[in-house]
């Protein structure tokens, strides 16, 4: 079941052969620490029941095997109770994939790319909701179907068909009169949503499928539709492009990923005044102030005092920070360190399509709930070009490392912030 002890995890995530600068990650799977495959199951009693303590002491030790962990992350996310049976987690699971098709259906029958394993990366509509008569979608399908038949004209042939039958989509759509402001908004965001998961990962083998890269931009496209607060900004595509790899069903990576945005949902939310991570900004700091006041007045010299620096590791979970299997497991290690054994209830009280319960619901979200992730952005500034210095650290930092630190910087600042 397991592996040469100390093995890293990259045959798991295979990158592109082509890729030779991709980052290795320094997270390796130990026997004795990391969450195997057997304690896993061990962990049961033969009702269902999870040992959720046990589980989580071993999670923050020495991580998850990656063979297991997609179904782990579902407990970890609040997707299911530890309290709960098998049976029940199957009823829950099953009604969780018909509200999915659901909702896919939905969308579909708005603009019927959705669930045909295309995706779009050009903008079929206008703000004011006229359709764009000739938009330049590329279709990652097309590619395949060129080189099937050899023929290298037949991908445009095959474009220019496709693009017509897109804005023909749109044409019937707008046949009935004026759109609905949400369809509108909705049709605005899914070639941006294209745009971003042609991007996201592609050293990795995994995306070279196009089913693959369709499903994230279903999961995607989707979730825009009905989470109409917030809908889609760019970033989301990295937060749910680990679910796609893990979770085989797609209605099962669509809910994983629901989930996380719960945690997550704030720092996408932006108003004319505001920005949605600006208070993990201003709580970064703050700490920072407690822990090295002269850090925080060496940055604020630099004119780096709002910690915009730090805006895109706090918006998407340090993921560009680290090798793509390390991101995975810091992620795991802070959601087992600021587990809420309630988090499955407080998420099931609300509809999803009415109020959204975000974090723990009804308690203020203190400095605290932030201090282990906000911590760790302490051990990544300092000097004088701190953007320049970040940029050249992407991909490469060690992830049990900065855990480690973060977690002393964590106890330094709880220890000075009691002081009168």
């Amino acid at each position: 079941m397991w592996r040469n002890p100390g093995q890293p995890a990259d045959s798991y995530y295979q990158v592109r052969p082509e890729c030779t600068d991709v980052p290795k990650t320094r997270f390796k799977i130990k026997a004795g620490k990391t969450l195997s495959p057997r304690k896993w199951q061990a962990a049961f009693t033969p009702e269902g029941y999870l040992d959720i303590s046990k589980t989580l002491s071993r999670i923050y030790r020495g991580g998850i095997h990656p063979s297991i962990r997609g179904e782990v992350w579902e407990f970890l996310l609040g997707c299911f109770d530890p309290k709960s049976t098998f049976d029940e987690r199957d009823e829950i699971r099953q009604h969780r994939r018909l509200q999915y098709a659901r909702w896919k259906e939905e969308c579909r029958q708005i603009f019927p790319v959705v669930g045909s394993g295309r995706f779009i990366t050009a903008p079929v509509i206008t703000e004011d909701g006229q359709p764009i008569q000739e938009p330049l979608v590329i279709l990652e399908t097309n590619q395949d179907r060129s080189a099937e038949t050899g023929n290298s004209d037949g991908n445009g042939k095959i474009q220019s068909r496709l693009n017509g039958s897109c804005s023909e989509m749109v044409r019937k759509l707008t046949s009935h009169g004026p759109l609905d402001q949400k369809v509108i908004q909705w049709l605005l965001t899914l070639h941006q949503i294209g745009l971003d998961v042609h991007r996201t990962d592609r050293t990795l083998v995994f995306y070279e499928k196009q089913e693959n890269l369709s499903k994230l931009w279903d999961i995607l496209a989707v979730y825009a539709w009905i989470d109409t607060d917030v809908g889609y900004c760019q970033g989301m595509s990295d937060l749910c492009s680990p679910m796609i790899m893990l979770l085989e069903d797609e209605a099962d990576a669509f809910w994983c990923f629901e989930r996380l945005m719960r945690r997550l949902r704030g720092n996408f939310r932006c108003t004319e005044s505001s920005v949605g991570v600006e208070t993990q900004l201003s709580n970064l700091a703050e700490i920072t102030q407690v822990i090295d006041p002269k850090l925080h007045q060496h940055l604020d010299a630099l004119g780096g005092g709002d910690y915009l620096f730090a805006f895109r590791m706090l918006m998407v979970l340090f993921r560009r920070e680290f090798s793509f299997c390390d991101s995975l497991y810091l992620w795991e290690m802070m959601w087992a360190l600021e587990y809420d054994p309630d988090l499955f209830s407080i998420y099931e009280e609300p509809e999803l399509n009415g109020e959204k319960a975000e974090g723990s619901k009804g308690r203020t979200k203190s400095i605290r709930h932030y201090g282990k992730a906000l911590c760790f952005c302490m051990r990544l500034g300092g000097l004088d070009d701190v953007v320049k210095i970040l940029n050249d650290m992407t991909g490469n930092l060690d992830a049990k490392k900065a855990c480690s630190s973060a977690m002393k910087l964590h106890k330094k600042y709880l220890k000075k912030a009691k002081k009168p």
